[in-house]
């Protein structure tokens, strides 16, 4: 499912249009991001929840050449499953 396919879905579902659909799905994308951004979590109980993690400057290797290269350090989102989601998904 992409993005489009989902708004098609959430307009269907909630009985709403489709431009009302993508503003409601680009609002709450924005929220989420905008939340990461500052550093803090995004839960959503039953579904999951995303969070910024640091990851630390590493040595790592080119795998053409062999050659030692320097990975910078840098933020990561990560995203963890909830019970219900996992449970439906099994």
């Amino acid at each position: 499912m992409n993005k489009s396919d989902l708004i098609d879905a959430m307009a269907a579902s909630a009985g709403i249009t489709k431009a009302a659909a993508k503003k409601a799905l680009e609002s709450m994308l924005s929220e989420i991001q905008g939340s990461l951004q500052k550093g803090n979590r995004v839960s959503l109980v039953g579904f999951g929840s995303w969070s910024v993690s640091r990851r630390a400057a590493r040595d790592g290797r080119n795998p053409q050449t062999g050659a030692t290269i320097k990975i910078k350090a840098k933020n990561v989102v990560k995203f963890k499953a909830g019970s219900d989601l996992s449970g439906s998904v099994n």
